[in-house]
């Protein structure tokens, strides 16, 4: 395949990043490629933290004193620019610890609506699109992580509504072909990944939102890998809802992001109820306040919140764009240099078009686990098994995979020894 090389400062780019410094494995250069699973942090992100706690820290939206004004006023600056980074207003956008929390979110509020209803409670007609029974369906795909999975199976189960899914095609990809009879008038919900976290599928969203659309069904989107990656709007994904976590873009761990119309968040009942999501508490009961404070019960996680307001002024200072084409450029180079070895096989496919800088694959005649055992003894960090997506590997009959993912702070060199320590590990098991 044609490479055009990139353009970052990588050099410069991983100074910034203090873990990137150590060394692993008596002396190792530490090559990091598991930031699918987690991203290292610049120093940016933790200044920001840090002088959060020894400068303002304080609890957001409460106290008369300065330094409860001046958490409030970072905590959402930060909504605001995080927001914006993927083409939102503050309003549409509601924190959570994780991905997995903002995706449950969501499925509670159809099995939170549908309680209430079947106790008598009166629903507007917004609110009835978060109603589930007997005679509905929930369609996800067959290359959902476990997030965005089993909180479906979950609701079905608690509902008597019915689970289906969007298939895979031999080469990795979204199968289509029966879309039409998936998703059809019984359909409430669509909950599909941009990006596979396996596979490294990129999916033809605009295909997907319209088949939701005609059957107006809620389009929930999976956005852990995509938003990180590469340029992403909200308003262009055709999605109702879209869920990101923070930690696998340079932010810290903790927070997460809900991203909804705002005509559907407005008809959304909460997930966790408490203080400071209320409007007005009654010993007879509760009126709730309108979003996103309405689903951010209790003291919210506002150093992360800072932090990760760090880390998109730091995206966005490189550039999105640079980092997709980056990331595009040493994908292709892995590709590249994994298929020129004989009896490794890519799991997902095996060309650079609509595919992110996941790769998994395997080695024949070594198990995946290990595969990543050597090379970690190599210096080289990647992650083995299922991946929280299990149907994905049952699918392709294997027991596991090695996957190496990349950011924007890695370069060739890091891709060589990805390519070196997996050569090695077929001559350490003597399967060359």
């Amino acid at each position: 395949m044609t490479l055009t090389a990139s353009t970052l400062d990588v050099a410069t780019l991983k100074a910034d990043f203090p873990i990137l410094s150590r060394t692993v494995r008596h002396g190792r250069r530490l090559v990091y490629l598991d930031s699918g699973a987690t991203s290292q942090k610049p120093r940016q992100v933790l200044d920001a933290e840090r002088d959060f706690y020894e400068q303002h820290n304080a609890a957001v939206h409460r106290g008369a004193h300065q330094l409860a004004e001046e958490a409030t006023d970072l905590y959402e600056s930060a909504r605001d620019r995080i927001a914006g980074f993927v083409g939102a207003h503050a309003p549409e956008l509601v924190f959570t610890k994780n991905a997995t929390e903002s995706i449950n979110l969501v499925a509670y509020a159809f099995s939170n609506t549908t309680a209430k209803a079947d106790h008598g409670a009166t629903l507007t007609p917004a609110q009835e699109r978060f109603r589930l029974g007997p005679g509905d369906d929930v369609v996800v795909t067959e290359m959902e992580h476990h997030s965005n999975l089993v909180p479906w199976q979950e609701l079905c189960a608690k509902t008597g509504a019915t689970l289906r899914w969007l298939g895979l095609t031999d080469d990795g990809r979204l199968d289509l072909s029966d879309l039409d009879e998936v998703i059809t008038e019984r359909t409430k919900v669509v909950a599909v990944v941009h990006q596979s976290n396996i596979l490294g599928t990129i999916n033809p969203l605009p295909r997907i939102a319209e088949r939701a659309g005609q059957v107006s069904a809620l389009f929930v989107l999976d956005a852990c890998q995509s938003v990180p990656h590469q340029p992403f709007d909200v308003w262009t994904t055709g999605a109702d809802i879209v869920a990101w976590s923070g930690h696998k873009m340079l932010g810290p761990t903790g927070i997460g992001c809900l991203w909804g119309r705002p005509d559907v968040l407005d008809a959304m009942p909460p997930f966790i109820t408490g203080g400071s999501m209320i409007e007005v508490v009654r010993l007879e009961g509760s009126t709730y306040a309108p979003p996103p404070t309405r689903f951010e019960a209790g003291v919210p996680m506002t150093a992360q919140a800072v932090g990760l307001g760090a880390a998109v002024d730091y995206l966005n200072v490189i550039g999105m764009d640079r980092v997709a084409a980056h990331e595009h450029y040493l994908t292709g180079l892995a590709l590249d240099g994994l298929s020129s070895l004989p009896g490794v096989r890519v799991i997902g496919p095996e060309d650079n078009v609509d595919r992110g800088g996941a790769i998994s694959f395997v080695v024949d005649g070594v198990h995946p686990h290990d595969v990543g055992q050597v090379l970690d003894d190599q210096g080289v960090a990647v992650r083995t098994g299922h991946h929280c997506a299990w149907p994905v590997v049952r699918r392709y009959g294997i027991p596991a995979t090695t996957r190496a993912t990349f950011y924007l702070y890695n370069d060739e060199a890091d891709i060589e020894a990805l390519v070196d320590a997996v050569a090695y590990a077929q001559r350490f098991f003597k399967v060359t």
